[in-house]
This record gives C-alpha cells, sequence and structure tokens, in this order.
C-alpha cells in the first residue's frame, strides 16, 4: 500500500451503550442544575451495572433535584423500558453519593482574590490540555470515519425509537474504515455494525436489516462498493446489552465524543461538567477556533491544542498545526487567532453562552459536526474577522 493510501476507522456507540446511558445521566443532572441555576458547579459521575446505577461527584447548587427522578426518565428516554431486560427504568437501584465542591479547587475558580492566588480573576478549574480540530472532509467540517459513524447510530436509533422493528435494543455500536487517497477519502472498506436484539430473530434478518436499511440508506452511495464487507452482529449473537452484558462509567467514550481519533484528545471527559471546567468548555472553544479557521480557507484541516494551570485566568500555551494544507503562515494565523479570540475561561463562557442547560443535546453522536444553533462551538460567524486579522 503507497504511503498516498491508507484506511482510517472510526467508531461511534449508541444510546444505550452502558458507558453512553452514565453519560446521558450525567448530563441530565447538570441541565436540571443549570436549568434552575446558571451558576451551579457541577462534577457528576455515573456508574451502571445490572440493575444498580450509581450517581456521584461534586455538585455545588441553589437548585432542588431528585437525582433518582431524574435518572429514571433519562433511561426511560433511551429505551431501557423492556421486561425482558434486567436494567429497566423504573425497577433501577438509585444510589446518589454526592457532595459539594472543594473550597480549595472553588477559590481558584471564583472571580475573586483569596490567598496565594494571583489574580482576582476566575482561573481554570483544572490543569490540562485541550484540542479542536475540523477539516473539509465533510459539510460538518469533521472527519468522514467519524461522521459516518454517527449517522449509523443515529438511524439506527431513530428506527428503534419509531417502534417499526420491534426486535431492536438499546445497546448499539458502529465502526466505518474508510480509505484514503491523497488525503481525500474514496471508498469505505469495512462497516462494522453491533446491535442488542431481542431473542426471537434470526441473525440473517438482522445482518439483512443493518445492510439494507441502515448503511446502504445513510452512507455515500459512491464511497460502497463491491469490495466493501459488512460484519453485523460479527459474534452472532447479542441478546444480554446494556449495563446487564457491561459495566457502564462517565467519560469513557472520549474518542467517540470528540473526532474519532483523527484529531488528538487532551484526555479529559466532557458529559456531567460545567461550563467553569476547561475539560469540556475550552475543548468546544478549540473546535469553534479550528472550524472557523477552516471555513476561512486559511487551512483545509486545523488542530488547536491550548493548555491550563488550575486557578489561572490565562492558557499557558496556544498551538496550531494545519498539517502542511495553510494557506497563509502559521504564525500569522496564530497571531489572528489571539487577536479574534479570548482564551480565558470566562470569556470563553460567554462568548459561547455556556451557562445553559444544552448539554443533553452533546451526550450522544459526538459534541462535534452537529446542525443546531443551540451548540454554539459549530458557528462559522468568525470567519470575517480572522481574515480581517491576518
Amino acid at each position: 500500500m503507497s504511503r498516498n493510501r491508507f484506511i482510517f476507522s472510526s467508531e461511534s456507540v449508541g444510546e444505550g451503550h452502558p458507558d453512553k446511558v452514565c453519560d446521558t445521566i450525567s448530563d441530565a443532572v447538570l441541565d436540571a442544575c443549570l436549568a434552575q441555576d446558571k451558576f451551579s458547579r457541577v462534577a457528576c459521575e455515573c456508574y451502571a451495572k445490572s440493575n444498580v446505577v450509581v450517581v456521584g461527584g461534586e455538585i455545588t447548587t441553589k437548585a432542588t433535584l431528585d437525582y433518582v427522578k431524574i435518572a429514571r426518565q433519562a433511561i426511560r428516554e433511551i429505551g431501557y423500558v423492556n421486561e425482558d431486560d434486567v436494567f429497566h427504568a423504573d425497577k433501577v437501584f438509585v444510589n446518589v453519593l454526592v457532595t459539594q465542591q472543594s473550597p480549595d479547587i472553588a477559590q481558584g475558580v471564583d472571580a475573586r482574590k483569596a490567598k496565594g492566588k494571583k489574580t482576582a480573576k476566575q482561573g481554570a478549574g483544572d490543569q490540562g490540555l485541550m484540542f479542536g480540530f475540523a477539516c473539509n472532509e465533510t459539510p460538518e467540517l469533521m472527519p468522514a470515519p467519524i461522521m459516518f459513524a454517527h449517522r449509523l447510530g443515529r438511524a439506527l436509533t431513530k428506527i428503534r425509537k419509531s417502534g417499526k422493528v420491534e426486535w431492536l435494543r438499546p445497546d448499539a455500536k458502529s465502526q466505518v474504515s474508510v480509505v484514503y487517497e491523497n488525503g481525500k477519502p474514496v471508498a469505505i472498506s469495512n462497516v462494522v455494525i453491533s446491535t442488542q436484539h431481542a431473542e426471537d430473530v434470526a441473525h440473517r434478518e438482522i445482518e439483512k436489516f443493518c445492510i439494507e436499511q441502515v448503511i446502504q440508506k445513510v452512507l455515500p452511495k459512491r464511497l460502497l462498493t463491491s469490495r466493501t464487507e459488512y460484519l453485523i452482529n460479527p459474534t452472532g449473537r447479542f441478546v444480554v446489552g446494556g449495563p446487564q452484558g457491561d459495566t457502564g462509567l462517565t467519560g469513557r467514550k472520549i474518542i467517540v465524543d470528540s473526532y474519532g481519533g483523527m484529531g488528538r484528545h487532551g484526555g479529559g471527559a466532557f458529559s456531567g461538567k460545567d461550563p467553569t471546567k476547561v475539560d469540556r468548555s475550552a475543548a468546544y472553544m478549540g473546535r469553534w477556533v479550528a472550524k472557523n479557521v477552516v471555513a476561512a480557507k486559511l487551512a483545509a484541516k486545523c488542530e488547536v491544542q491550548f493548555a491550563y494551570a488550575i486557578g489561572h485566568p490565562d492558557p499557558v500555551s496556544v498551538h496550531i498545526d494545519t498539517f502542511g494544507t495553510h494557506t497563509a503562515p502559521e504564525s500569522r494565523i496564530t497571531r489572528a487567532i489571539n487577536r479574534v479570540f479570548s482564551f480565558q475561561p470566562a470569556d470563553i463562557i460567554d462568548q459561547l453562552n455556556l451557562r445553559r442547560p444544552i448539554y443533553g443535546k452533546t451526550t450522544n453522536y459526538g459534541h462535534f459536526g452537529k446542525n443546531d444553533p443551540a451548540l454554539t462551538w459549530e458557528r462559522t460567524d468568525k470567519v470575517n474577522e480572522l481574515k480581517r486579522a491576518l
């Protein structure tokens, strides 16, 4: 295989995947807090196994919450309401282990003076590095493999929730392998779908349905060839799924949530965290910056990296990589970015209007690449400013 030809794969997971169940509950708690108190400090983690859910974390809020009710409603909306499943919205045991945010962390985040703190400005809630990424492979300015994998998962869920295919169950995964030539997607070499199902359906029916009603309807026909391989429920059976079949944890699907491995990830999870947590807000900021750079045609591909120290308002570094696709010198693009955008945590929250209960919209099928006006980091509203700043 020549250096100009390679295959890149990305996966997505459905709403009923055990880790996504936990992400969904965590973001539901966050939204419930922000709906009543927009200054809530939330770090909500969730664990699910068999018929048990543990909701834990550090939450400081004026909101009054019924954590058990929130968890059950989230599970119900996912679709865990089948009597043949151990994990059921109305039958799970929900344990709540929540304390307030550490005062030592709070003084670093608060926009006020504190002993030993060098500034009165709002600081980052933790140290860490964040990445943002965009490329011109798809209309969403996202890498093709992850967008294709998300499309499959979204289509499968839509059909399941419509009730038209009664044997479909909530747990599911998809994976797409895309062939690249000279940096462009030219074919799909392999598609994997694993979907949980009722006991009484034949494997050949699942296979036929997934290929004809899902894959061939949502993936680009020009990329599906006679050589494309389809692997549908490759183990032959997937009846036991969800938290009955596997343990779920919040924040374990960070590559699914971001760029499918095509763009790097700083390591911090998103779900269950309020926007003072730079793991989440700065990752959204990075996407906004990178997307505007690509939309302005300053590069065909752009990755932005920046990093913070806890309690400190300014990033300790801002770096871009256009992988040789830039149309202006990278040093000039970096200077333009720093003129147009502010990377201070308080400014990120204001620029993207992040103190709103919008996070349930982000949980499933990626936090990036969605056409929803509430997700402000997907706007390309800084294109002209970037060009002027150059």
